[in-house]
């Protein structure tokens, strides 16, 4: 299960170099690929916040309830970055589908919301990847992994960019990240 979190933490991350060639686009006043920009801000928030934190969190609930000493230490600060991550999503997803109905919107501002996003994200991958994912792997038995096994099969889907087929909405995306 943690070697599929850790596939899906690389598929965000290519995620996460696209939003920052755009922001590098809009911060050197380039032309700016909204409609590329809004499609990877949609998958973020249609798989990793609907689909994968959730998975995330059944692991990390687990851990608390019957392996941490300290539950809070662990849960509070990861449920915390993605309601976070989360909240900042929306409002630039709201805001990249504002500029490509034709608000104006300034560009700073933009950039500025982006950055934060990308950096929010960028420290909650780490985060899981250098202290999260270790201590499951040290702490968690095989019972618990079986146990855990049975409720996460219910919660797998297929991706829809990065699965077995990519569905027609992330083509072009799909693409863009093909050519980097």
């Amino acid at each position: 299960m943690l070697d599929i979190l850790h596939q899906e933490h690389i598929n965000i991350a290519k995620l996460l170099d696209v939003l920052r060639d755009n922001l590098a686009a809009i911060r050197s006043e380039k032309p700016v690929r909204f409609n590329l920009l809004k499609d990877a801000l949609s998958y973020l928030r249609e798989v990793a916040d609907t689909h994968h934190h959730p998975r995330e969190d059944l692991i990390y609930d687990y851990f608390s309830a019957y392996r941490c000493s300290d539950p809070s230490v662990v849960t509070t600060t990861l449920k915390e970055q993605h309601k976070q991550i989360v909240s900042s999503g929306e409002a630039l997803q709201e805001m990249v589908d504002m500029i490509l109905m034709d608000a104006v919107i300034p560009l700073d501002y933009v950039a500025t919301e982006l950055e934060q996003f990308i950096a929010l994200q960028q420290k909650h991958l780490d985060y899981e990847e250098s202290t999260i994912f270790p201590l499951l792997r040290r702490a968690l038995t095989e019972d618990d992994w079986r146990h855990l096994e049975h409720n996460w099969a219910n919660m797998t889907v297929d991706d829809p960019l990065f699965g077995r087929e990519v569905a027609e909405r992330y083509q072009d995306l799909a693409a863009q990240l093909l050519a980097v």
